[in-house]
């Protein structure tokens, strides 16, 4: 396990900034800071089935409360949604609080400014930044709690704070003998000053950070008890249906509400800006009342697009030659000129949906003091400024309470869901919980952008001398009007600007081709799509140089230790140059991403007639310090899982204006048949904390075309396979 440098040392902390990150927020001076019950019930907020809070006597910071009882409860302040922070940020806390690990207790924080993700400026849960984002403050946090009980130990005793010591939750002072635990202690320890700087544990010394560990969602998970959003329930409550416009762009023109509204149950059918909500007792009165609802559409200026013209857009884009550059080392055009062998090709990928297994929902209520929401959200800041605003009252008047998602991705990082229930409860004067239906989850997602590339590579003296790669696709900021102009969209270059490969010769450039096809964040975002491009088009220039494409790289990564460190892990740990232990061949790829270093091995079969079986993954990963073992191995386990399903058979299609795919029936997700054996590596190392949930995704399916190409000599350049020509077995 990694340690930085910097621990060890005495980390100074100013009081105000401090104080700034959430100091002393239980004790009101944030104000608006709102502490849930989570019974997840009639008013429940944190809805994690945890008992409602106690008295809070010590509430040092904005993560940490300890009752009178001796509950030590820890605010998790990120969205968990099976990645796992629900234990991981505890274990931060508790490693240098001192407390007893078997009687934590965790509720999900409201949404507060004290919570901001520093790394991307506001409260939400993305960018593999929870454990890079806590690492140091939460530390901070354990460590400042405890110095203060110790405090309030040692006046009591009239003994020297140095002399004790801090055990499973209780204050020692060895040489008396006496003790105290944290319940006893917790009133006095809130007179005591919140200390400017406090001393983080040598990680030497660590006895959970590192530890594998149970984790703490898993038990309510299991018996049922844990609230997701769907779960949610209120006095009163009602449940809504959206009807939304099927072509992209389109809205209402007119509808008749009369068969709905005769439907037993429906009490409300009223446009709102998304479509025509039908409000009724319940789901099914709701969805009947949807059936009988009669919308004429205006479809708009899309209503004749589809897959084959956006496509047809890309590549005309591309002859365009307008770009703009987001790399460019030596002379690139010069050594594509001068080389003994120039390999080209083009290379596609679709849209993608995230596919979540809960679908969208959220529940709101207004009341004479401002609006409140149920959601599964991955972005609580956003989530409060969009009930604000749907509401009609002040930000600090809107209170988000978070429940466990049933999956993420991205997608509920975004606030239409959040939007149609505040929307729906104000048009019923009651509480309603909005429940999108899988075809609703499916269809009017937000999608992962297509692209077109044209690469091209010089290779002589059995290397790769010259690098081209021109991408072209849309850009998720433009297509959220928060980016226009040719700039560089950063994350549709993610992974391809970043070539690690020591290649004198590097450009890269990107066409922004924007379409009317909604567009979100996706896990791992950029690198999804030019992970795959970047790593399946090096085999194809190895292959031209004549070189083992393990070899090649690792040749060209002698600069680069952190890359080749989880290179060599991988193929050793899958036996590189020896024979497959099953299938006809083995591929490999590599990927940095979210500040750690990934690299995979498949092992592959193909039959004559094209059907592909994954046998054996091997994961070689470097996250730095790791906190958790256990969700190490889980989320490398999870992101082969998401990237091989969307290489085999995933891709979302435009006809007519509406998106065809409505399900799992004709959006194929990977099934437990399909699932390969995955064993995980974790690379030590003495870096800063990098991020798990992400990077396991982006080296599986060029890995997996690798071994394709060496199986059957022909390179994999779309995805899905399906359209490569090949297909699950």
């Amino acid at each position: 396990m990694g340690v930085e440098t910097a621990n060890n040392q005495r980390t100074r902390v100013s009081r105000r900034a401090f104080l700034k990150a959430g100091a002393l927020a239980g004790g009101g001076l944030l104000l608006g800071l709102r502490l849930p019950p989570t019974d997840g019930t009639a008013d429940a907020a944190g809805a994690d089935g945890n008992a409602p809070e106690a008295d809070t006597a010590f509430a040092p910071n904005a993560w940490v409360r300890i009752d009178t009882d001796d509950q030590v409860t820890v605010l998790v302040d990120r969205s968990e949604m099976g990645q796992g922070v629900m234990t991981a940020l505890p274990m931060l806390v508790c490693e240098e609080l001192e407390a007893d690990w078997a009687r934590i207790g965790t509720r999900f924080a409201p949404a507060d400014e004290a919570y901001a993700n520093r790394l991307l400026g506001s409260q939400i849960t993305g960018g593999s930044t929870a454990i890079r984002n806590a690492w140091q403050p939460l530390r901070e946090a354990g460590a400042a709690a405890r110095t203060m009980l110790v405090a309030a130990a040692a006046q009591r005793w009239g003994v020297s704070a140095e002399t004790c010591r801090v055990e499973k939750q209780v204050v020692r002072h060895p040489e008396s003998g006496r003790s105290a635990p944290f319940g006893d202690l917790a009133a006095a320890a809130a007179e005591q000053p919140v200390p400017d700087s406090v001393a983080l544990k040598d990680p030497a010394a660590f006895t959970l950070i590192g530890t594998p560990t149970d984790r703490l969602d898993a038990p309510p998970k299991v018996d049922g008890s844990a609230r997701f959003g769907m779960d949610v329930q209120l006095p009163g409550l009602l449940t809504a249906q959206v009807v939304r416009c099927p072509v992209l762009g389109g809205s209402v023109a007119s509808f008749d509400a009369s068969a709905a509204e005769a439907v037993p149950g429906v009490r409300h059918v009223v446009e709102i800006d998304s479509g025509v909500a039908v409000i009724a007792d319940g789901y099914w009165p709701a969805w009947k009342g949807r059936e009988a609802l009669d919308v004429q559409w205006d479809y708009g200026p899309h209503a004749g697009l589809s897959s084959d013209a956006i496509a047809q857009q890309f590549r005309r884009d591309a002859d365009a030659g307008k770009a703009a550059t987001a790399r460019d080392d030596g002379d690139t055009a010069a050594a594509l000129e001068n080389a003994s062998k120039t390999v080209e090709a083009e290379y596609e990928v679709p849209f993608l949906a995230h596919a979540c297994m809960e679908p969208m929902n959220c529940t709101a209520r207004l009341t004479d003091d401002g609006v409140e929401v149920w959601v599964p959200t991955q972005n609580q800041t956003a989530s409060q400024e969009a009930a604000a605003e749907v509401a009609g009252v002040p930000k600090e008047k809107a209170h988000v309470h978070t429940t466990y998602l049933g999956g993420g991705f991205g997608r509920r990082s975004h606030t239409d869901f959040v939007r149609d229930a505040v929307a729906c409860a104000r048009a019923a004067g009651a509480p309603v919980k909005v429940i999108w239906t899988r075809a609703d989850t499916t269809r009017h997602d937000r999608f992962r952008p297509a692209t077109y590339n044209r690469l091209a590579a010089a290779v002589g003296d059995g290397t790769v001398k010259g690098w081209r790669h021109h991408i072209v696709g849309p850009s998720i900021k433009a297509n959220n009007d928060m980016l226009g102009g040719e700039a560089v969209d950063s994350s549709s270059v993610d992974g391809a600007k970043d070539l690690p490969y020591g290649v004198g010769n590097v450009h890269i450039a990107y066409t922004m081709s924007n379409t009317p096809v909604p567009l979100w964040w996706w896990r791992s975002v950029g690198n999804s799509q030019n992970g795959f491009i970047r790593e399946a088009f090096f085999d194809e220039a190895a292959r031209a140089a004549g070189r083992d494409p393990y070899e090649l790289r690792r040749e060209l990564l002698a600069d680069q230790p952190r890359y080749r460190g989880v290179l060599e892990r991988a193929a050793e740990a899958a036996g590189w140059g020896a024979g497959p232990r099953h299938g006809d061949a083995r591929g490999i790829a590599l990927m940095k991403s979210f500040g750690s270093y990934c690299a995979e091995v498949a092992e592959v079969s193909v039959t004559p007639d094209g059907r592909v079986r994954v046998h054996r993954v091997d994961v070689a990963i470097d996250c730095g310090p790791v906190v958790n073992p256990d969700t190490v191995t889980q989320q490398m386990e999870s992101g082969v899982v998401y990237g091989l399903s969307a290489a085999f058979d995933e891709a979302v299609t435009v006809r007519r204006g509406q998106v065809e795919q409505t399900n799992f029936d004709n959006y194929a997700i990977l099934r437990m048949d399909q699932m390969p054996e995955v064993h995980v590596h974790m690379v030590a190392s003495d870096s800063s904390p990098g991020g798990v949930g992400e990077p396991g995704t982006p080296p599986i399916a060029p890995a997996v075309a690798n071994a394709i190409l060496a199986a059957t000599g022909e390179p994999v350049r779309r995805l899905p396979l399906t359209r490569a020509g090949f297909r699950p077995a």
